[in-house]
């Protein structure tokens, strides 16, 4: 949200920023807009940590502006799902204000307090940013837990008046007219209630056995459903804090969510063809056949595929954005993926921002480690990188705001929407020629698989759809590969992702340059 782009001019995006350019988003060819938190918030983790779930944040703008913005995008055709947090509040909302101030207060039981054992903390149970997840306060003599950051305190769903008093949240928005919910690490609500010590691997890292996907989650989540779906046409999308796809598959039965994050697939470290194509196949099995997985690479909370995928980048970006864009499930691109941003690296500590690598930092000089050490592991963990603004064109600010950024801009500025816009090879149209193959052919858009195969470092797959065939080739090799499971007699070029046109012969073997990525329709 806050880097997209800036309405008013103080370094941070906002509601009028993003509606200025709704008329690019709707010629990218984008159907819908995911928004992160914007309510009010001391943004500890970028307002991931919520004060006031009723209200639009200063820096993001008004409600006006929000309810005009809504407006607009569903003039052009966009709808818009909405970030809710629903797991936990910042410590400074007044539900947790009440909660701490006494343990006789009627929000004592809102959050999740415990006494400690002995001189420590209730558990073991650690913190997903690292260190305990468990805060002493001193004023009552407990312990509150936080799955994240301490400014993050958990809320306790086993409560009734809590579940009623987000359903209302819930209810708020949904009469302001957004299409749906991003509902965050929504496997985290219920914990185990004995509270047992998670246990620890070989290595000696937590394995977070006890603090996730614990009874009665499956429940609430249909409780959750059947109080959204009350609405017409509103979308479920879980963020479920796991890359193990049996856990995932749980939440897409009938009545949960309508789609879950495959962090399977997209929080791949690197470029690995074996690996993508067993997960592909992988979701293609298990799910039912009404469900769809969700294709990405990028998110805010981790680097941008452009920069950890390898050499040639932008060559391997068009193949990447090729699979999001033509593979069976629902593609979610990355504002500034688009057009190639890199991932930012703090030079020093005073750069940074995300909560989680200032964690990382504050514990490495705790163990001893020196301040290089410190900043390269607090690099590592830093969601920053992929936070930098969008780069609208070369001015001073690359047209994102008309002073400082909240956050450093990316070094390579050039790689703009100004620059790219006209450039029939950039990144950018590659883009809008892929999104508006997919409104063009039904089989791109909602086929199902005939084929799915791998040959080599070639991926390649048949979907069909309202008696259409699309085939799909993609090279994951370095180097050309000869390819004879589609005959060019019998398929017609719609465009790939490194030449206007094949020097084949027509039955000759099709010849998929290095990182390439083709994609052909069914003559006749």
């Amino acid at each position: 949200m806050p880097s997209f782009c800036d309405g008013n001019g103080d370094g941070i995006g906002d509601f009028k920023g993003i509606t200025s350019k709704l008329d690019y988003l709707a010629e990218l060819g984008v159907d819908a807009i995911w928004l992160t938190p914007y309510y009010v918030s001391p943004k500890v983790d970028n307002g991931y940590d919520i004060e006031d779930y009723y209200n639009v944040d200063p820096d993001y703008g008004t409600m006006n502006d929000f309810e005009d913005f809504i407006t607009r995008a569903h003039e052009k055709g966009l709808k818009v799902i909405i970030d809710l947090v629903l797991n936990h509040t910042s410590s400074a909302h007044n539900w947790f204000l009440q909660s701490k101030s006494s343990k006789k207060n009627p929000k004592r039981d809102w959050y999740i307090w415990k006494d400690g054992t002995g001189s420590g903390p209730p558990n073991n149970w650690e913190s997903f940013f690292g260190g305990s997840a468990w805060e002493y306060d001193e004023q009552t003599g407990q312990y509150y837990y936080h799955a994240f950051a301490k400014e993050q305190a958990d809320l306790n769903w086993s409560n009734p008046e809590v579940k009623q008093a987000l359903f209302e949240v819930m209810r708020f928005w949904l009469e302001k007219g957004i299409d749906g919910f991003r509902l965050d690490v929504i496997n985290f609500l219920t914990v185990d209630r004995t509270f047992r010590n998670n246990p620890k691997d070989q290595n000696g890292e937590q394995i977070h056995l006890y603090d996730k996907d614990q009874d009665g989650i499956l429940e609430i989540l249909k409780e959750i459903n059947s109080f959204v779906k009350q609405y017409d046409d509103r979308f479920l999308l879980g963020e479920v804090g796991s890359e193990d796809l049996a856990v995932l598959n749980q939440y897409l039965e009938p009545g949960l969510m309508d789609a879950v994050f495959n962090f399977n697939l997209g929080s791949m470290a690197e470029l690995d063809s074996d690996e993508l194509f067993l997960q592909l196949k992988k979701m293609d099995e298990q799910l039912g056949s009404n469900e769809l997985p969700t294709l990405f690479f990028s998110s805010h909370d981790m680097s941008r595929h452009i920069s950890r995928f390898g050499r040639p980048e932008e060559v391997i970006a068009k193949l990447m954005s090729t699979l999001i864009l033509t593979a069976k499930g629902i593609p979610f691109i990355y504002y500034g993926d688009e057009i190639g941003i890199r991932d930012f690296c703090a030079g020093d500590i005073t750069e940074m921002k995300d909560i989680q690598g200032l964690t990382v930092y504050k514990l490495a000089l705790e163990e001893g480690k020196g301040e290089e050490e410190a900043l390269e592991k607090a690099n590592q963990s830093s969601r920053d990188k992929s936070r930098t603004p969008m780069l609208w064109n070369d001015e001073k600010y690359s047209g994102f705001s008309t002073s400082d950024p909240w956050i450093s801009l990316s070094l390579e500025k050039t790689k703009n929407v100004s620059a790219q816009f006209s450039d029939p090879s950039s990144l950018l149209c590659y883009y809008k020629s892929l999104l508006q193959l997919r409104k063009q052919l039904p089989a791109l858009m909602n086929g199902s698989y005939k084929r799915l195969n791998k040959k080599g470092d070639v991926i390649f797959y048949t979907k069909e759809a309202n008696n259409q065939e699309v085939h799909v080739a993609l090279n994951f090799s370095s180097a050309p590969q000869s390819f004879s499971d589609i005959k060019l007699s019998e398929v017609e070029l719609v465009i790939s992702s490194k030449r206007d046109k094949l020097d084949s012969d027509k039955g000759a073997l099709l010849n998929l340059l290095p990182f390439e990525a083709l994609v052909f329709t069914q003559r006749g």
